[in-house]
C-alpha cells in the first residue's frame, strides 16, 4: 500500500468523506497493533468538528469506541500466539528469548500504567493491547484500564484538535502532538530498558553453580 495514501490531506478528505465512521475504524485498526495513523485521524476529527464539520461529541464517542474495540482486538492477539511470534522477531535482531522473559517481566509489573498511559506514547499505543494479551493481564483488569485510559486519552486528543483548530493550521497540531509522544517514548524506553539490562547484567556476572 502506497504511502502516499497517508498524507494529511488524504486523511483529511477521508475523515469528510466518512466521517465518525473514519475515526472509529481508524483507531480501532491502529490499537488492534497495526500501524496505521489512527491518531492522526483523530486529531482530524477534532478538528473538522471545531470548524463545525462534525459534532464534538460524535468524534469523541467514536474515538474512544474505537480505541477500546482495537485494543481489546489486540489483546486476544497477544494472548493467543503473540509470544511465539515476538519470540521469533526477536531472534531476527539476535535478541535472546531470556532478555525478552526480563521484559515481559517488567511488563507486567506495570501493565495497568502502560495500558493506561500508553496510548499517550508514540508505538506503545499500538502494541499495549498484544503486550497486555502476551504477558496475560487479568482481563477485567485490562478492561478496566483499557477504558480509563480511552477515554482519557481520546478526551485530550480531541479538545486539544477542536480548541487549537481554531488559531492554528492542522499541520501544526499534528507535529506538536507527534512531537510530544516521541518525546513520551523516548523517555519511557529509557525507564523501561535502564532496569532490564542492569538486571540482566548482574544476573550474567553471578557464578552458576
Amino acid at each position: 500500500m502506497s504511502i502516499e495514501l497517508f498524507t494529511l490531506d488524504n486523511l483529511q478528505e477521508v475523515a469528510r468523506l466518512y466521517g465518525y465512521w473514519a475515526v472509529f475504524v481508524g483507531i480501532a485498526i491502529e490499537n488492534t497493533g497495526i500501524p496505521l495513523p489512527g491518531e492522526t485521524i483523530v486529531i482530524t476529527g477534532g478538528f473538522l468538528a471545531g470548524s463545525g464539520e462534525l459534532n464534538y461529541w460524535w468524534v469523541l464517542s467514536s474515538a474512544i469506541a474505537g480505541a477500546v474495540l482495537g485494543d481489546n482486538f489486540g489483546y486476544l492477539i497477544g494472548k493467543v500466539g503473540g509470544w511465539q511470534l515476538l519470540v521469533k522477531v526477536a531472534s531476527i535482531f539476535r535478541i535472546q528469548e531470556q532478555q525478552l522473559e526480563l521484559a515481559r517481566e517488567r511488563y507486567s509489573k506495570n501493565a495497568a500504567q502502560a495500558v493506561f498511559f500508553g496510548r499517550f506514547i508514540t508505538l506503545l499505543r499500538i502494541f499495549a493491547g498484544p503486550l497486555a494479551g502476551i504477558t496475560q493481564m487479568p482481563y477485567k483488569k485490562f478492561l478496566l484500564y483499557n477504558f480509563g485510559g480511552a477515554a482519557v486519552w481520546a478526551t485530550t486528543i480531541v479538545s486539544l484538535s477542536f480548541f487549537l483548530g481554531r488559531i492554528v493550521s492542522l499541520e501544526q497540531i499534528v507535529g506538536w502532538i507527534a512531537q510530544a509522544g516521541i518525546a513520551a517514548l523516548v523517555l519511557a524506553i529509557i525507564l523501561l530498558l535502564t532496569p532490564i539490562l542492569w538486571e540482566y547484567r548482574q544476573k550474567k556476572l553471578l557464578p552458576k553453580d
